[in-house]
Protein backbone atom coordinates (compact mmCIF):
# COMPACT_ATOMS: atom_id res chain seq x y z
CA UNK A 1 0.00 0.00 0.00
CA UNK A 2 1.60 3.24 -1.11
CA UNK A 3 0.56 6.38 1.10
CA UNK A 4 1.16 10.04 0.94
CA UNK A 5 1.11 12.26 3.80
CA UNK A 6 0.03 15.56 3.80
CA UNK A 7 0.84 18.01 7.13
CA UNK A 8 4.73 17.60 8.47
CA UNK A 9 2.72 18.48 11.89
CA UNK A 10 2.02 17.16 15.54
CA UNK A 11 -1.12 15.00 14.01
CA UNK A 12 1.24 14.14 10.76
CA UNK A 13 3.88 12.66 13.28
CA UNK A 14 1.69 10.38 15.32
CA UNK A 15 0.15 8.90 11.36
CA UNK A 16 3.87 8.32 10.39
CA UNK A 17 4.49 6.54 13.82
CA UNK A 18 1.46 4.50 13.63
CA UNK A 19 1.63 3.52 9.85
CA UNK A 20 5.22 2.51 10.96
CA UNK A 21 3.55 -0.51 12.76
CA UNK A 22 1.71 -1.53 9.73
CA UNK A 23 3.63 -4.27 7.09
CA UNK A 24 3.39 -3.37 3.75
CA UNK A 25 2.80 0.25 4.25
CA UNK A 26 5.29 2.66 1.91
CA UNK A 27 5.08 6.33 2.69
CA UNK A 28 6.37 7.35 -0.98
CA UNK A 29 5.49 11.42 0.03
CA UNK A 30 5.56 13.73 2.29
CA UNK A 31 3.74 17.22 1.55
CA UNK A 32 4.40 20.39 3.21
CA UNK A 33 4.67 23.89 2.26
CA UNK A 34 7.93 24.17 4.25
CA UNK A 35 11.01 21.35 2.82
CA UNK A 36 12.88 22.37 5.79
CA UNK A 37 9.93 20.91 8.47
CA UNK A 38 8.77 18.12 6.31
CA UNK A 39 12.41 16.81 5.48
CA UNK A 40 12.90 16.67 8.92
CA UNK A 41 9.54 14.52 9.93
CA UNK A 42 10.37 12.60 6.68
CA UNK A 43 14.03 11.29 7.58
CA UNK A 44 12.95 10.45 10.81
CA UNK A 45 10.25 8.25 9.09
CA UNK A 46 11.85 7.34 6.18
CA UNK A 47 9.66 8.69 3.92
CA UNK A 48 11.14 8.63 0.07
CA UNK A 49 10.59 12.36 -1.29
CA UNK A 50 9.29 15.11 -0.24
CA UNK A 51 6.36 17.38 -2.39
CA UNK A 52 5.75 21.06 -1.47
CA UNK A 53 1.94 21.35 -3.01
CA UNK A 54 -0.77 18.26 -3.08
CA UNK A 55 -1.08 18.78 -6.69
CA UNK A 56 2.31 17.59 -7.11
CA UNK A 57 2.49 14.68 -5.66
CA UNK A 58 -1.08 13.71 -6.70
CA UNK A 59 0.23 13.39 -10.14
CA UNK A 60 2.51 10.54 -8.67
CA UNK A 61 0.88 7.57 -10.24
CA UNK A 62 2.24 4.84 -7.76
CA UNK A 63 -0.30 6.17 -5.45
CA UNK A 64 -2.96 4.54 -3.71
CA UNK A 65 -4.19 6.68 -0.75
CA UNK A 66 -3.95 10.35 0.82
CA UNK A 67 -3.97 10.58 4.77
CA UNK A 68 -4.05 14.11 4.84
CA UNK A 69 -3.55 15.67 8.39
CA UNK A 70 -3.43 19.90 7.01
CA UNK A 71 -5.01 22.74 9.02
CA UNK A 72 -8.65 22.09 9.64
CA UNK A 73 -10.21 24.74 6.76
CA UNK A 74 -7.88 22.99 4.08
CA UNK A 75 -9.38 19.52 4.27
CA UNK A 76 -12.81 19.66 2.41
CA UNK A 77 -11.12 21.02 -0.67
CA UNK A 78 -7.96 18.48 -0.19
CA UNK A 79 -10.07 15.49 0.02
CA UNK A 80 -12.17 16.41 -2.99
CA UNK A 81 -8.87 16.82 -4.78
CA UNK A 82 -7.62 13.30 -3.94
CA UNK A 83 -10.91 11.97 -4.51
CA UNK A 84 -11.01 13.47 -8.14
CA UNK A 85 -7.52 12.20 -8.77
CA UNK A 86 -8.80 8.62 -8.22
CA UNK A 87 -7.14 8.00 -4.64
CA UNK A 88 -8.22 6.95 -1.65
CA UNK A 89 -8.20 9.41 1.52
CA UNK A 90 -8.44 9.78 5.29
CA UNK A 91 -9.05 12.79 6.06
CA UNK A 92 -8.38 13.83 9.61
CA UNK A 93 -11.09 15.49 11.92
CA UNK A 94 -13.10 17.65 10.93
CA UNK A 95 -14.10 16.47 7.41
CA UNK A 96 -15.03 20.37 7.13
CA UNK A 97 -16.33 23.57 8.33
CA UNK A 98 -19.13 23.55 7.09
CA UNK A 99 -22.41 21.27 6.45
CA UNK A 100 -22.54 22.02 2.66
CA UNK A 101 -18.42 21.39 2.00
CA UNK A 102 -18.83 17.94 4.17
CA UNK A 103 -22.10 16.59 2.25
CA UNK A 104 -20.11 17.56 -0.46
CA UNK A 105 -17.45 15.30 -0.19
CA UNK A 106 -19.27 12.55 1.02
CA UNK A 107 -21.34 12.25 -2.46
CA UNK A 108 -18.14 12.35 -4.08
CA UNK A 109 -16.65 9.76 -2.65
CA UNK A 110 -19.48 7.75 -3.29
CA UNK A 111 -19.84 9.25 -6.87
CA UNK A 112 -15.87 8.50 -7.26
CA UNK A 113 -16.25 5.10 -5.67
CA UNK A 114 -13.29 5.95 -3.65
CA UNK A 115 -13.33 5.55 0.19
CA UNK A 116 -12.98 8.97 2.57
CA UNK A 117 -12.56 8.39 5.65
CA UNK A 118 -12.35 10.42 8.55
CA UNK A 119 -10.13 10.55 12.02
CA UNK A 120 -12.96 10.01 14.35
CA UNK A 121 -10.06 7.96 16.11
CA UNK A 122 -12.48 7.78 19.47
CA UNK A 123 -14.59 4.93 17.55
CA UNK A 124 -10.94 3.23 17.67
CA UNK A 125 -9.30 3.56 20.91
CA UNK A 126 -9.82 -0.10 22.87
CA UNK A 127 -11.21 1.86 25.89
CA UNK A 128 -14.00 2.86 23.60
CA UNK A 129 -14.22 -0.29 21.87
CA UNK A 130 -14.84 -1.47 24.96
CA UNK A 131 -17.80 -0.12 25.87
CA UNK A 132 -19.02 -0.41 22.49
CA UNK A 133 -19.00 -4.39 22.92
CA UNK A 134 -20.80 -4.21 26.35
CA UNK A 135 -23.63 -2.06 24.80
CA UNK A 136 -23.95 -3.98 22.08
CA UNK A 137 -24.31 -7.10 23.96
CA UNK A 138 -26.57 -5.61 26.25
CA UNK A 139 -24.52 -6.16 29.01
CA UNK A 140 -24.50 -2.02 29.68
CA UNK A 141 -27.14 0.54 29.19
CA UNK A 142 -25.51 4.13 29.11
CA UNK A 143 -27.30 6.30 30.78
CA UNK A 144 -25.64 9.70 31.11
CA UNK A 145 -21.96 10.48 29.15
CA UNK A 146 -19.82 13.46 30.81
CA UNK A 147 -16.97 14.93 28.73
CA UNK A 148 -14.73 17.08 29.58
CA UNK A 149 -12.54 18.47 26.60
CA UNK A 150 -10.39 20.84 28.14
CA UNK A 151 -6.89 22.48 26.28
CA UNK A 152 -5.08 25.91 27.44
CA UNK A 153 -4.91 27.57 23.97
CA UNK A 154 -5.20 31.29 24.38
CA UNK A 155 -2.66 31.81 22.13
CA UNK A 156 -2.52 30.10 18.31
CA UNK A 157 -0.57 26.93 19.10
CA UNK A 158 -0.66 22.89 17.57
CA UNK A 159 -0.70 20.07 19.91
CA UNK A 160 3.04 20.17 20.68
CA UNK A 161 3.03 24.03 22.00
CA UNK A 162 4.11 25.21 18.49
CA UNK A 163 2.76 28.44 16.68
CA UNK A 164 0.21 28.08 14.07
CA UNK A 165 -1.12 29.99 11.09
CA UNK A 166 -5.02 28.58 11.33
CA UNK A 167 -7.45 28.43 13.93
CA UNK A 168 -8.70 25.31 16.00
CA UNK A 169 -12.64 25.30 16.19
CA UNK A 170 -14.34 23.77 19.37
CA UNK A 171 -17.15 22.96 17.60
CA UNK A 172 -16.54 21.78 14.27
CA UNK A 173 -13.32 19.56 15.45
CA UNK A 174 -13.39 18.90 19.33
CA UNK A 175 -16.85 18.86 19.92
CA UNK A 176 -17.50 16.59 16.62
CA UNK A 177 -15.10 13.98 18.24
CA UNK A 178 -17.48 13.57 21.39
CA UNK A 179 -20.81 14.31 19.61
CA UNK A 180 -20.21 11.16 17.05
CA UNK A 181 -18.95 8.74 19.72
CA UNK A 182 -22.32 9.48 21.57
CA UNK A 183 -24.02 8.65 18.08
CA UNK A 184 -22.13 5.67 17.85
CA UNK A 185 -22.21 4.47 21.41
CA UNK A 186 -26.27 4.67 21.47
CA UNK A 187 -27.17 4.19 18.13
CA UNK A 188 -30.41 6.03 18.95
CA UNK A 189 -31.74 9.32 17.21
CA UNK A 190 -31.18 12.62 18.88
CA UNK A 191 -34.59 14.10 20.04
CA UNK A 192 -33.20 17.34 22.07
CA UNK A 193 -30.01 19.54 21.53
CA UNK A 194 -28.70 22.42 23.00
CA UNK A 195 -25.20 24.65 23.29
CA UNK A 196 -24.37 27.96 24.59
CA UNK A 197 -20.58 29.60 24.23
CA UNK A 198 -18.49 31.95 25.59
CA UNK A 199 -17.15 35.23 24.52
CA UNK A 200 -15.52 35.35 21.15
CA UNK A 201 -12.10 35.44 21.82
CA UNK A 202 -10.21 38.82 20.58
CA UNK A 203 -7.43 37.51 19.09
CA UNK A 204 -8.45 33.83 17.89
CA UNK A 205 -11.43 35.45 16.55
CA UNK A 206 -13.61 31.75 17.85
CA UNK A 207 -15.45 31.47 21.28
CA UNK A 208 -12.62 29.63 23.76
CA UNK A 209 -15.95 28.07 26.12
CA UNK A 210 -18.72 26.08 25.65
CA UNK A 211 -21.47 23.62 26.92
CA UNK A 212 -23.51 21.19 24.75
CA UNK A 213 -26.40 18.84 26.16
CA UNK A 214 -27.72 16.09 23.86
CA UNK A 215 -30.86 13.46 24.27
CA UNK A 216 -31.78 10.98 22.62
CA UNK A 217 -35.03 9.08 21.90
CA UNK A 218 -34.73 6.59 24.40
CA UNK A 219 -33.93 9.26 27.18
CA UNK A 220 -30.01 9.04 27.12
CA UNK A 221 -28.06 12.12 28.05
CA UNK A 222 -24.67 14.03 26.90
CA UNK A 223 -23.24 16.33 28.72
CA UNK A 224 -20.19 17.81 26.83
CA UNK A 225 -18.22 21.23 27.93
CA UNK A 226 -15.14 22.05 26.00
CA UNK A 227 -12.47 25.02 27.16
CA UNK A 228 -9.48 25.91 25.65
CA UNK A 229 -9.24 28.50 28.72
CA UNK A 230 -8.33 25.46 31.15
CA UNK A 231 -5.24 25.50 33.11
CA UNK A 232 -4.05 22.05 34.58
CA UNK A 233 -5.03 18.18 33.03
CA UNK A 234 -5.19 18.81 29.72
CA UNK A 235 -7.27 16.54 26.79
CA UNK A 236 -10.90 15.02 27.11
CA UNK A 237 -12.33 12.64 29.82
CA UNK A 238 -15.49 10.40 29.45
CA UNK A 239 -17.41 8.96 31.91
CA UNK A 240 -19.91 6.76 30.97
CA UNK A 241 -22.27 6.57 33.73
CA UNK A 242 -24.70 3.12 33.21
CA UNK A 243 -27.21 0.55 34.60
CA UNK A 244 -24.28 -1.83 35.64
CA UNK A 245 -21.30 0.67 36.42
CA UNK A 246 -19.55 3.65 35.66
CA UNK A 247 -16.29 3.71 33.13
CA UNK A 248 -13.80 6.74 32.79
CA UNK A 249 -11.99 6.50 29.29
CA UNK A 250 -9.11 8.79 28.59
CA UNK A 251 -8.18 8.02 24.92
CA UNK A 252 -7.27 4.87 25.04
CA UNK A 253 -6.97 3.57 28.63
CA UNK A 254 -9.95 2.74 30.92
CA UNK A 255 -10.68 2.73 34.55
CA UNK A 256 -13.70 2.45 36.54
CA UNK A 257 -15.93 4.97 38.50
CA UNK A 258 -13.55 3.95 41.60
CA UNK A 259 -10.25 4.37 39.62
CA UNK A 260 -9.64 0.23 38.93
CA UNK A 261 -7.67 0.15 36.09
CA UNK A 262 -9.67 -2.06 33.14
CA UNK A 263 -7.28 -3.79 30.94
CA UNK A 264 -8.11 -3.33 27.20
CA UNK A 265 -4.63 -4.79 25.65
CA UNK A 266 -6.66 -7.75 23.97
CA UNK A 267 -9.41 -5.55 22.21
CA UNK A 268 -7.62 -5.10 19.62
CA UNK A 269 -4.29 -5.48 17.97
CA UNK A 270 -2.66 -2.89 19.24
CA UNK A 271 -3.35 -0.43 22.22
CA UNK A 272 -2.52 2.84 19.99
CA UNK A 273 -6.41 4.03 18.29
CA UNK A 274 -4.13 6.17 15.72
CA UNK A 275 -2.41 2.76 14.60
CA UNK A 276 -5.65 0.87 14.64
CA UNK A 277 -7.88 4.12 12.69
CA UNK A 278 -5.13 3.56 9.76
CA UNK A 279 -5.24 0.15 9.86
CA UNK A 280 -9.20 0.17 9.54
CA UNK A 281 -8.59 2.51 6.42
CA UNK A 282 -5.90 0.68 4.45
CA UNK A 283 -7.63 -2.88 4.96
CA UNK A 284 -10.77 -1.48 3.75
CA UNK A 285 -8.96 -0.41 0.72
CA UNK A 286 -7.52 -3.72 0.09
CA UNK A 287 -10.47 -5.55 0.86
CA UNK A 288 -13.02 -3.31 -0.65
CA UNK A 289 -14.91 -2.67 2.46
CA UNK A 290 -16.26 0.26 4.46
CA UNK A 291 -14.33 1.61 6.85
CA UNK A 292 -15.87 2.26 10.53
CA UNK A 293 -14.84 5.75 10.34
CA UNK A 294 -16.23 6.44 6.75
CA UNK A 295 -17.59 9.89 5.81
CA UNK A 296 -21.09 8.40 5.21
CA UNK A 297 -20.85 6.97 8.27
CA UNK A 298 -19.91 10.42 10.60
CA UNK A 299 -21.93 12.32 8.85
CA UNK A 300 -25.47 12.45 11.11
CA UNK A 301 -22.72 13.95 13.43
CA UNK A 302 -21.91 16.59 11.75
CA UNK A 303 -25.52 17.38 10.17
CA UNK A 304 -26.54 17.89 13.88
CA UNK A 305 -23.09 20.23 14.67
CA UNK A 306 -24.69 22.43 11.46
CA UNK A 307 -28.37 22.37 13.97
CA UNK A 308 -25.78 23.30 17.23
CA UNK A 309 -24.28 26.22 15.16
CA UNK A 310 -28.13 27.46 13.59
CA UNK A 311 -28.60 27.57 17.39
CA UNK A 312 -25.09 29.47 18.00
CA UNK A 313 -26.19 32.03 15.09
CA UNK A 314 -29.64 32.67 16.67
CA UNK A 315 -28.64 33.00 19.62
CA UNK A 316 -26.14 36.12 19.07
CA UNK A 317 -28.47 37.54 16.22
CA UNK A 318 -30.03 38.35 19.39
CA UNK A 319 -27.77 40.60 21.23
CA UNK A 320 -26.67 43.09 17.85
Amino acid sequence: MRLILVGPGAFGAKHLEALSAIKGVEIVSEVGPNPEQAGALAKKHGVGAIDTCLDEALERTEVDAVILTSPSHLHADQASACLRAGKHVAVEIPAGLNWPEILALSDLSTQTNRICSVGHTRRYNPSHQWIKRRVDKGDFSLQHMNVQTFFFRRENTNALGEERDWTDHLLWHHAAHTVDLFLYQTNEMICAANILAGPVDDVLGIALDMSIQLQTERGKLLTLALSFNNEGSLGTEFRYIGDTGTYIAKYDELNTGDDQIIDVSDVDVSMNGFELQDRDFIESIERNRTPVSAIQNVLPSYELLRDLEAQLFDQNRGYH
